[in-house]
């Protein structure tokens, strides 16, 4: 009887709510989901990824207001991002960058952060 392989998934096959990395503000590791925070991305990024369409086009307002929540000094509810200050500088950067690029204002807690 062969013993079955299994192959490691693809890192392009990895998703956490439906959502590849690329989604994210906040990627620990690029293959292992549970380090993925802050979902900013419609899952039209998977397009933009394959470089189909422009990843400004893939951008969740209601749910990048949310991050810029999240990451903010004071949170959402109380609740804020848990990562490496590294991380979350890195990830207003990647924020304020969205709002830039639609030539929208960007938040003042984001501003503080970068």
């Amino acid at each position: 009887m062969k013993k079955k392989v299994v192959a490691p998934a693809k890192e392009s096959s990895l998703l956490k709510d439906g959502l590849p990395h690329q989604a994210f503000a906040i990627v620990g590791d690029p293959r292992q989901p549970d380090t993925w925070q802050l979902p900013h991305h419609t899952r039209q990024v998977s397009r933009a990824a394959q470089g189909k369409i422009g990843y400004e086009h893939t951008v969740d307002w209601l749910l990048l207001e949310k991050a810029v929540l999240l990451l903010s000094r004071f949170g959402d509810e109380g609740r804020r991002v848990t990562a490496d200050p590294e991380l979350i500088i890195q990830a207003a950067r990647h924020l304020a960058g969205h709002y830039r690029k639609a030539g929208r204002q960007v938040p003042d807690s984001l501003c503080v952060l970068i």
